[in-house]
């Protein structure tokens, strides 16, 4: 238990002291330090899970489909925690915040690093809930940081849009709890996960239906589903650079994490019904759309963090039709893919923010010639697009595979379905990166000081995991699997 509390509680505890730290020059390093610590304590639990299978007790509950993410979130809050430090002071120069602005960023970026990992690691609805609110909070103070016009806009619409959805999460809550009134004795486990999945098929079916729908509503709208999406895109567009790797990279992992976990009890209460797959037929639907929808909206944008927060809507519906679809290999695909996605786009970001200082701009238009200016951003980019966009032997490209290759097998006719909207999603990236890429560069663009350590790392991961998948990670995957398609409780 003592990594377990490390992982969780080592970033509210950094938190805690970088807001009392003045020296900017202190908080960068702080902030990587604290992320290590909870990334060894991560790496820590990891090991034992893989023991024990399961570690309960105090309210959480680490098991095979959490402790990958744990491990994922804590490796890329390093490793964007890294690129941050002489990012931030860089922006901190420029006059776009200040040294009160840079104390809540750091204060805040470990703040939301805790609520990640609350959400992960609790075994209750209810603090579920709290952790994915309290995530809201702390970057919506992130969004505007810059206290630009349209830095406060973005932040208001995604406080909004995302309270909205979050107060709809608690609705759908509230009926969870109702329908484990009549099958939990102790009233005290009514919202224990763990508790609720062992009566599951016990539970009220149209009790369980009208739940699942608020809170996949309200999830999905952390997730970034269409049509509940409007804020992704301006919150990346308007709030730093790391904070949009985290935000594609872990955020919208854990709340579709949390979608997981409750379809699991759904389809445990609807098992014995005429509509046992109803959940998963939400979850394709919906996760269809997205994916579709977003690919189309890649080619109408102008400024080059929206674009990529529309490839993030774009792989986040991927991800859901795949949960929904269902059975082993789409499961295991779609959690294979969370992992590749979320390296691979929070490499992209840090790409993208040094990409954007070069050419002083976010706007696609006015970034040119990156190759040519600044070689390693120029490929970091190129490549990274290319990783995302599905091209072999990346992980991307392999995750997507088992995803078509689930389709055919059970849904064939989605097949097209998905075949179109990944070309149409290439099209997109494409049109936009060549000439970023390859054009001629503008007067005035020149090269900046760029860490591109954590860009590498990521890619080299991703493409590491295309060619050949860990035996350790394929037995995690497997596991958690098996516990995602209700074959057993670990």
């Amino acid at each position: 238990m003592t990594s377990l509390l490390f992982t969780v509680f080592t970033p509210l505890a950094g938190g805690l002291l970088l807001a009392l730290v003045r020296r900017l020059s202190w908080a960068g390093w702080i902030n990587v330090l604290v992320s290590v610590i909870t990334l060894v304590a991560a790496v820590v639990l990891a090991f034992e899970v893989a023991h024990r299978d399961v570690i309960a007790g105090w309210g959480f509950r680490i098991d095979a489909f959490n402790v990958y993410l744990l491990v994922l979130t804590a490796f890329v809050g390093v490793t964007t925690s890294i690129f941050s430090r002489p990012y931030m002071q860089y922006v901190c120069s420029t006059g776009l915040t200040n040294t009160l602005g840079m104390r809540l960023y750091h204060t805040m970026y470990q703040v939301f690093l805790f609520t990640m990992q609350l959400a992960l690691s609790t075994d209750n609805l209810g603090i579920l809930w709290v952790a994915v609110e309290g995530a809201t909070l702390a970057t919506v103070l992130l969004v505007s940081l810059y206290r630009t016009p349209e830095a406060i806009e973005a932040a208001w619409k995604y406080f909004i849009l995302c309270g909205v959805g979050i107060a709809l999460a608690l609705f759908g809550t509230v009926l969870l709890y109702f329908a484990a009134q009549h099958v939990v004795t102790d009233q005290a486990s009514g919202l224990s996960w763990s508790t609720l999945y062992k009566v599951s098929a016990h539970l009220e079916p149209s009790i369980m239906n009208l739940a699942f729908v608020f809170l996949l509503i309200g999830y999905g709208t952390k997730v970034g589903l269409v049509p509940m999406h409007q804020w992704l895109p301006d919150a990346h567009s308007e709030g730093p650079t790391p904070m949009s790797a985290v935000l594609s990279g872990l955020l919208l992992n854990v709340a579709l994490y949390a979608v997981v976990r409750l379809k699991m009890l759904v389809d445990g209460s609807l098992a014995a019904t005429a509509t046992p797959h109803l959940a998963g037929y939400l979850l394709m639907g919906f996760g269809l759309i997205s994916f579709l929808v977003a690919g189309l909206f890649l080619h109408r944008q102008r400024d080059i963090k929206r674009m990529f927060s529309y490839s993030s809507i774009e792989h986040m519906g991927l991800m859901t039709f795949a949960f929904g679809l269902g059975g082993p290999l789409a499961t295991f695909g779609a959690l294979l893919h969370m992992l590749v996605h979320s390296l691979t786009k929070s490499a992209i970001f840090i790409t993208v923010g040094h990409a954007a200082h070069i050419a002083g701009t976010q706007t696609i238009d006015r970034i040119r010639g990156l190759i040519r200016t600044q070689p390693a951003v120029g490929w970091s980019l190129l490549i990274g697009v290319a990783a995302i966009a599905g091209f072999p032997p990346f992980g991307v490209f392999t995750s997507e595979l088992l995803l078509l290759t689930a389709t055919m097998q059970s849904q064939p006719w989605f097949t097209v379905a998905l075949l179109a909207g990944l070309v149409i999603a290439f099209a997109g990236l494409f049109r936009h990166l060549h000439p970023m890429v390859y054009g001629t560069p503008p007067q005035g663009q020149q090269a900046v000081q760029a860490n591109m350590l954590p860009v590498l790392l990521h890619l080299g991961l991703v493409l590491w995991l295309g060619i050949s998948i860990p035996v350790f990670l394929a037995h995690w995957l497997d596991r958690a699997t098996q516990l995602i398609a209700g074959a057993h409780l670990l």
